[in-house]
């Protein structure tokens, strides 16, 4: 049986691919569109996907040679080096790092896979491959959205993605989660999802909490899996939001994704 890591691994790949089939058919002009990240034209969503891929596999290199993990200077050298090229290097770079990062995480063995701990420099400790990977994931799948979308409106996050990110949302409401916008009220909704099937409860109040289902709920979010994943990253807007997205009860939708203003 495969592993959370091996899952995500894979999926990393099949991203990947993906992403670079349809970044290769991109002109000059395709990379100066906007993109689904609201202050970013594509290129510098690539930017930010391949820079990061530097960043993450110095961790991970470092991790197996037993050092420590590159610091601050290291990332702003890299951020800066990216941010001074102009699109289609954008384009070229990410396609290049961005492979070298999944074909690391590819070639680590299933003890290394299991055993391997990685400082990523902004947790209070190191994290296994799985966690590692899994954030990868988690910035690829809604950046990759983010690219695609900027071509085709009904664009979704990857199905095979989806699964292994929902088990993160719970971990990132207090970072992409602004509950002062509801100015004090307070409401526990069932979020009802599918493809896959999920059911929780989301308390909003001071903080914002995921929760086991509840019994008696003060209303309910339904909605596709990868379209809650959106929601909770400030990528559900009207234009983006599928048929069959509904929410009852003492909040609405429009005042969720003020909740989720994303990133």
């Amino acid at each position: 049986m495969s592993s959370i890591a091996d899952r995500t691994i894979a999926a990393l790949r099949s991203g990947h691919d993906a992403l670079a089939a349809f970044v290769g058919k991109l002109g000059p002009d395709d990379l100066t569109r906007p993109s689904g990240a609201s202050d970013w034209q594509v290129s510098q969503v690539l930017s930010h996907l391949g820079s990061g891929a530097e960043i993450n596999l110095a961790a991970l290199r470092a991790a197996q040679a037993g050092e420590p993990a590159p610091g601050g200077e290291f990332n702003q050298s890299v951020w800066a080096r990216w941010d001074a090229m102009p699109p289609a290097e954008h384009a070229s770079g990410f396609l290049e790092a961005n492979e070298r990062l999944v074909r690391a995480y590819e070639e680590l063995d299933p003890a290394a896979r299991a055993d391997l701990r990685i400082d990523l420099g902004f947790l209070p400790e190191p994290v296994d491959v799985a966690g590692a990977a899994g954030l990868r994931l988690s910035e690829f799948a809604l950046h990759r959205w983010d690219v695609e979308v900027g071509f085709d409106p009904s664009a979704t996050v990857a199905a095979d993605a989806v699964p292994l990110l929902l088990d993160q949302v719970g971990g990132m409401l207090a970072w992409t989660g602004r509950p002062d916008v509801l100015g004090g009220r307070r409401a526990v909704l069932a979020v009802r999802l599918h493809d896959p099937e999920r059911t929780y409860g989301l308390r909003l109040g001071e903080r914002l909490e995921l929760t086991d289902a509840p019994a008696r709920p003060d209303g309910e979010l339904v909605a596709p899996a990868e379209a809650w994943l959106r929601l909770t990253v400030g990528r559900l807007g009207p234009r983006y939001t599928p048929e069959g997205v509904r929410v009852s009860g003492p909040v609405s939708l429009d005042e969720l994704r003020g909740v989720f203003p994303g990133f």
